[in-house]
């Protein structure tokens, strides 16, 4: 993720299925909050990064920023 935030700023990251519902494991609420300014930050929920066995599936991503702005995002295996 390349972001950046206030020190009061975050940004939260949710994946959805298909259908609009949260995948589990990857919800807003098990979403750790990425605050600061970085180019290169991976985010984290609650089970970690990896999204390995997400591959090939259809997601929409919901991204939920206070105070700050991202300016781009990759996935990486």
């Amino acid at each position: 993720l390349n972001f950046s935030s206030s020190a009061a700023g975050d940004v939260r990251v949710e994946l959805l299925d298909e259908k609009g519902s949260p995948i589990p494991g990857y919800s807003l609420e098990e979403c750790l909050p990425v605050f600061g300014d970085a180019i290169e930050r991976p985010v984290m929920w609650r089970r970690g990064s990896d999204l390995a066995h997400l591959a090939g599936k259809t997601l929409k991503i919901r991204f939920v920023l206070r105070d700050s702005d991202v300016y781009a995002f990759q996935f990486q295996p």
